[in-house]
């Protein structure tokens, strides 16, 4: 910038974006004084250079604001994992379901896992009816992104959310003034209830890891 630019001469680009034309560096900084802006080496590597003229003071202002509007308004892409057993008991899957629900709205995917144990393991079919009612139990929230696959002893299913509601979920997060702050989201939890970040397969009395919040 200004002094520091070595080049004998330079393209040069006006403050509205006019090609001025090749002038020696000596010149181009003449015009950039006589309108009391920056000489600024924006392809350094053409040949010769090309500089603009432009405030850079202001430039680098408006670029800090546009990089924090865009941080503001990123939407993260979330992978929540819940783990339920073939014969889970109705009113745990009504919990276990309720925390489906809850993940989708916020716009985050949902890995649903059904773990078989012993000679469950020989009824897959049990694990595969359970994950088809979750499926048609969350239509008006999300779809299965990944179809239902047997991985080991588990049986595995990713639901997704609409655009719609991600959407709506990323407006809400904008309106909150920026990403949710998931640290304050746990300290405000009543005690003994599940966090959106931690202990959700805990939360029906279900053993195992706590939710995945790995990004996708």
């Amino acid at each position: 910038m200004n002094e520091q630019i070595r080049a004998r001469e330079v393209r040069l680009v006006g403050p509205e974006g006019e090609q001025v034309g090749i002038v020696p560096l000596e010149r181009a900084l003449q015009l950039a004084a006589d309108v009391d802006l920056d000489l600024v080496e924006v392809a350094p590597m053409a040949r010769p250079p090309v500089c603009k003229l432009m405030d850079f003071g202001k430039f680098k202002y408006e670029s800090a604001l546009k990089a924090r509007e865009a941080r503001r308004n990123q939407q993260q892409t979330v992978i929540k994992e819940m783990k339920l057993r073939p014969k889970i008991d109705p009113h745990d899957y009504e919990t276990k379901k309720g925390h489906v629900v809850r993940f989708l709205k916020a716009g985050d995917k949902v890995k649903v896992t059904i773990m078989f144990r012993g000679r469950e393991q020989s009824r897959p079919e049990l694990g595969y009816r359970l994950l088809r009612r979750l499926e048609s139990e969350i239509t008006d929230l999300g779809y299965v992104e990944a179809a239902p696959k047997q991985d080991g002893r588990n049986m595995i299913m990713v639901l997704a959310p609409h655009r719609a509601v991600k959407a709506s979920a990323v407006a809400a997060t904008a309106s909150r003034g920026g990403p949710r702050d998931r640290a304050a989201e746990e300290s405000a939890a009543p005690a003994g209830g599940a966090t959106p970040a931690a202990g959700e397969t805990a939360a029906a009395g279900e053993s195992g890891p706590t939710a995945d919040s790995s990004g996708q």
